[in-house]
């Protein structure tokens, strides 16, 4: 089974801080690292099997309890911990429920190794993290009082998201804050669209939102609808990784299934690289170019039924070369069959016999 997670850390601005949680969460394959000065946090994406993720998680939520005091913490963006938000979501093979008992083993490790209350929300659970933020719930293990440093950690399980942000022009806060209203699903606007509004220095506006339901609601969706309101637009921004399902060209090189793709092909060079024979340093250098390449993949439909293809032919490159381990074909498997989920039905037509072909591969 494979899990993906976003945890996301109340430090975007010191590089060492940054660099050290990263260091920390290595036991898992790591997609992303995505600071942000302004909101004064840094995303973090990582997958792996169920030990991978508890070990990669437990230790970055360590450091981040050792390196950041929220006494001192600024940040537009809200928070109730050093260690704020820790997702975990479903991949190949994998349950929400499952992905919910390894948010517990974390939780658990949090509380018992660091004294960090936490916090247990989304799936199963009844407590969304609007009701932390706003005070409507308490720890669920540790507690009452948040730990003086470090605060608290939101653990959870939940299926992927996007999270999208969007500049606003020739808009003030009153009137972004109710153009984020009309668009919520909680005040009947888009399906899967939860969004807040933040002034950034220099007096912009951003509306940040997360879109929880991509497969009905997705970055174009809402970029339509904002046009349809007449809304001045400037720079789009995906935080993290974006599923290719649901990516616009504001996911140009932020494709999950692209990072999948490339984090398998990278770990197999490392092992390559221990060899030390000239046709094992060849194929290593080949697999750090193939890497490169993928995670950086534009968002497009040519590219998904490339990206698909380059997937699925590593399996076949890595098993040759008696370096494809179960949690690397799982994570071809499933960039694989992400990108040729995304591929429309258009261009399935035009590329008929590509298609069929990887059809058969998959």
């Amino acid at each position: 089974m494979l899990f993906e997670s976003v945890p996301n850390f109340s430090e975007g601005r010191r590089d060492e801080v940054i660099g050290a949680i990263v260091a920390a969460a290595g036991k898992a394959h790591l997609l992303d690292v995505d600071p942000d000065a302004d909101h004064n946090r840094v995303v973090i994406s990582v997958a792996g099997d169920r030990a991978a993720i508890a070990e990669s998680l437990a230790a970055a939520i360590g450091e981040a309890t050792q390196r950041i005091d929220l006494r001192s913490h600024h940040g537009v963006h809200p928070r109730v911990g050093a260690a704020d938000v820790v997702p975990v979501i479903p991949l190949a093979g994998a349950s929400l429920d499952e992905a919910r008992e390894l948010a517990h083993e974390v939780g658990r490790r949090v509380w018992s190794e660091m004294r960090v209350p936490v916090y247990f929300y989304g799936h199963g659970e009844g407590v969304t993290l609007a009701d932390i933020r706003a005070g409507r719930a308490t720890p669920s293990l540790g507690g009452p009082d948040l730990h003086a440093t470090a605060g608290a950690v939101c653990v959870g399980a939940r299926r992927a998201l996007v999270a999208f942000n969007v500049i606003l022009y020739d808009i003030d806060l009153v009137g972004a804050r109710a153009l984020a209203r009309s668009i919520r699903e909680s005040r009947a606007g888009l399906r899967g669209v939860q969004a807040l509004v933040f002034e950034l220095p220099g007096r912009r506006v951003q509306l940040s939102m997360n879109l929880f339901r991509a497969d009905e609601t997705t970055p174009s969706d809402v970029i339509a609808e904002l046009e349809r309101q007449g809304v001045e637009l400037g720079a789009q921004q995906v935080v993290g990784l974006c599923p290719a399902a649901a990516a616009n060209p504001a996911a140009d090189g932020r494709l999950l299934e692209g990072r999948l793709a490339s984090a398998a092909a990278v770990r197999a060079a490392d092992t390559l690289l221990s060899r030390g024979d000239e046709e094992s340093a060849a194929l290593e250098a080949r697999l750090r170019r193939e890497a490169g390449e993928l995670g950086s993949l534009p968002a497009g439909q040519d590219a998904f039924l490339g990206g698909a293809e380059r997937a699925a032919a590593l399996v076949r490159v890595l098993e040759a070369a008696g370096v494809l381990k179960p949690d690397l074909r799982e994570l071809l498997d499933t960039a694989a069959r992400g990108f040729r989920a995304a591929i429309s039905p258009a261009t399935a037509g035009i590329y008929r016999a590509r298609v069929d072909a990887l059809d058969a591969r998959l």
